[in-house]
């Protein structure tokens, strides 16, 4: 048989195979067997070129065009009927049964923190407090001096308190001493700066900024602090007030205690511990199981403090508080680790609705 007369033979076998072709996989080996680089069939046939005698070359060379064409024409089309296919087959796979119940769609939910942080803002509200806010980047009189901390107390160290860099000017004097603010206390001194004269009832929520992190601190955490001055506040005005805001705040059977302690800025002071509300005072971890958990400092506000701010300390008196929002909404919601609130993890927003 003549060169040609293979060539023939090879055709049908190459449609045969082409013919058999349902699959990708099917479609790559017919492929790489006739046109692959390294084994296709139509390599080998013109590799045969030098051993076909010299007057069958050409027409030789013309069949083994055509059949080349052939092949690869057919190679395509099985390729675009294929592709055709597989997308045929993705849209019955994706599509749309209009048949079935609609999916009820994720609701979105408010943090802890703003949760617990409206109901402080709504109790205090219906005993006759309003909201104060002030800045964030403080300086050092309305965050420290104000308040009667001395020069050299510890709260002013960079282990306490994050500073800013101190701006310098053109002729290098130095700006004033900038920080974020460590509490909310400021803002009392500028509502007071700010009042022609008492009474005075505000609370101060916002953020806060310390050095400290570890289970149940972070360096940025938020703080709600009450200001209260009229004439004849007391010691057991303030206790009661924060005794009922503790039992509106957690629940009717909270019990609350009150420890001696120091604030520059009051005097006498004390540490307000609740009802620890994860193992109901029995002590457990989140407790340092001690049963309880603080969550105020409070007393009564220093003369001169009130004196620094014109406010006559022989005629008027008054007590001022804060809390930890943070360490509250551990408590109420029995979060073991601060640093929960701070991770997004939408499985919290679930579980935490009221």
């Amino acid at each position: 048989m003549s060169a040609t007369g293979d060539l023939a033979n090879l055709q049908k076998e190459f449609e045969q195979q082409a013919s058999a072709v349902v699959g990708r996989e099917a479609w790559d080996a017919l492929r790489i067997a006739w046109v692959g680089r390294k084994q296709g069939k139509l390599k080998d046939l013109m590799a045969r070129m030098k051993d076909i005698p010299p007057e069958e070359r050409r027409d030789y060379g013309q069949a083994v065009n055509r059949l080349k064409t052939t092949v690869e024409q057919r190679i395509q089309a099985l390729d675009v009927e294929l592709e055709a296919k597989e997308k045929a087959a993705s849209r019955t796979v994706t599509a749309l049964d209009v048949t079935l119940p609609g999916r009820k769609p994720s609701l979105g939910t408010l943090h802890p923190i703003t949760l617990v942080a409206r109901q402080i803002e709504s109790i205090f509200a219906e005993l006759g407090y309003s909201v104060a806010e002030g800045p964030e980047i403080e300086d050092d009189y309305h965050n420290f001096e104000a308040l009667n901390f001395p020069p050299d107390h510890p709260a002013r160290e960079t282990q306490d308190t994050l500073f800013l860099e101190r701006a310098q000017a053109d002729d290098g004097t130095l700006g004033p001493k900038l920080l974020l603010r460590t509490h909310t206390s400021p803002v009392q001194i500028r509502t007071m700066l700010g009042r022609e004269k008492p009474p005075i009832r505000v609370i101060c929520p916002g953020r806060v900024y310390r050095n400290d992190n570890d289970l149940r601190h972070s360096p940025m955490f938020h703080q709600v602090e009450g200001l209260a001055i009229a004439e004849g506040l007391t010691f057991g005005d303030m206790k009661g007030t924060l005794d009922a805001f503790c039992k509106r705040l957690f629940s009717a059977d909270t019990d609350i205690r009150l420890r001696p302690s120091f604030f520059p800025f009051t005097e006498p002071s004390a540490e307000v511990d609740v009802t620890c509300a994860a193992c109901k005072g029995k002590g457990c971890a989140t407790c340092s199981d001690t049963g309880w958990m603080e969550i105020l400092g409070c007393g009564m506000v220093d003369p001169r403090v009130l004196e620094g701010c014109g406010i006559d300390p022989d005629r008027y008196s008054g007590y001022a508080f804060g809390l930890g929002i943070d360490r509250v909404a551990m408590n109420r919601y029995n979060i073991p680790n601060i640093r929960v609130l701070f991770e997004n993890d939408e499985r919290l927003l679930r579980q935490v609705r009221t």
